[in-house]
């Protein structure tokens, strides 16, 4: 069975994670990625020790942050300074389909591998640029991580209780989004490209990309020029919409917008009909009304019991919308994240079998894969420069001596 990308070609010239995390979505899909690593050093990912406290990869053991971004690619070492690893550049571009890259504006163009020179050795190339903030403006060519875009795409001032200082998003949230989003502009570019024959430069940046995540708050803000407040667990309007701690210090998350639809059953099932009856509880107005004194009599119900009881109590006695509050541990034994192999295991050829996170889209007649671990640092050199370049043993050993590869 095939896969929707097979027979594409992406020259991969990204490190960190914006990049990789596109170019590993289209890896994923089928398509044959290379990635292109600096000959000394190669991606700073694959140095990187530790990340928020917990150890990232050590000497000897595997690196889960470079794992992750760069399985099921191809990896090779070139020196793209030197004019002749331009010119086995240049050999790549004109048989590949994409060319990724995540560097600052600018130093494309001081090296020789901007849109315009690589389009002119390959006029059907889909050139591809993950930049911070975005093509233009004063800040086109600053450097950028992921914590400065969720400061600055406004994300920090969004999360968190009322009344506190602004809060960081799990690490990597900004960067991942904007990985996203280049994978799905450079499949409409692709597509575009069959379409009409037309090869263009596609610009994505993190900053805009958190912007497009927030779209229903910003909406709001544009619209109606006034940012929605924080709100605290007391401050739920609607008390089932709202969170709640258990008795073995688990929580649950009911999600029931249209209260009145579900509140006379949701009554009986928690053992309390009597509200159901109650006139500062009647419907869902009432209850906003009475919020803070609802909240705290559901806080103490839901204490009385451990969680897997409620949740068993809640899936017998109605269609009521609800779930687990999950920890990240705990997301790797969810019965429907295994279903779905959201989570997966892949048998890597160095350390045996390894959990991943999986593909979260399922293709049913060309669904992708996890075929390869991330490349060993320059492991496919050769490989790429015999039978993609066309370079002879020869050549190839020039190269190395040249301190090219």
């Amino acid at each position: 069975m095939t896969m929707p990308l097979e027979g594409i070609r992406v020259l991969d010239w990204t490190l960190w994670q914006q990049g990789p995390v596109a170019t590993v979505m289209l890896a994923d899909l089928g398509a044959e990625v290379i990635k292109i690593e600096e000959r000394v050093g190669g991606d700073p990912g694959r140095g990187i020790l530790a990340i928020a406290g917990v150890m990232a990869g050590i000497s000897g053991e595997w690196n889960f942050y470079f794992e992750n971004f760069n399985r099921n690619k191809k990896g090779i070492t070139l020196d793209i300074r030197k004019e002749k690893g331009k010119d086995v550049l240049y050999r790549l571009v004109e048989k590949s389909d994409v060319f990724v890259h995540n560097f600052r504006k600018g130093v494309p163009e001081r090296l020789g591998i901007d849109y315009e020179t690589l389009s002119r050795h390959n006029p059907r190339l889909i050139y591809a640029h993950a930049s911070a903030f975005g093509p233009q403006g004063p800040e086109a060519a600053k450097t950028g991580m992921d914590f400065t875009f969720q400061a600055r795409g406004g994300l920090m001032h969004s999360i968190g209780e009322p009344g506190v200082f602004p809060q960081l998003a799990p690490i990597g949230v900004a960067d991942e989004l904007g990985g996203i989003m280049l994978s799905y502009a450079v499949l409409a570019a692709l597509i575009a490209r069959e379409r009409t024959g037309v090869s263009q430069k596609v610009e994505v940046s993190a900053l805009g990309s958190l912007i497009w995540l927030q779209q229903l708050t910003m909406g709001l803000i544009l619209m109606l020029k006034q940012p929605p407040p924080r709100l605290g667990r007391r401050d739920q309007g609607n008390p089932l919409w709202n969170y709640y701690p258990c008795q073995d210090e688990r929580w649950i998350m009911l999600a029931m917008l249209q209260s009145d639809r579900y509140w006379p059953d949701f009554c009986r099932v928690i053992g309390r009909e009597d509200l159901a009856k109650d006139p500062k509880f009647e419907d869902m107005w009432k209850r906003s009304e009475n919020h803070e004194e609802l909240i705290d009599m559901l806080d103490q119900i839901f204490m009385s019991k451990p969680r897997d009881e409620w949740m068993r109590m809640l899936k017998e006695g109605g269609d009521f919308i609800f779930g687990p509050v999950n920890s990240l541990l705990d997301l790797e034994e969810d019965p429907q994240v295994v279903a779905n192999q959201y989570i997966t295991t892949f048998d890597h050829p160095t350390h045996g079998p390894i959990k991943l996170v999986g593909i979260p889209y399922h293709l049913s007649q060309t669904p992708g894969s996890l075929r390869l671990p991330a490349p060993e640092f320059g492991q496919h050199t050769e490989e790429v420069l015999l039978e993609i370049g066309g370079y002879s043993w020869e050549e190839i050993e020039k190269l190395r001596e040249e301190e090219v590869i």
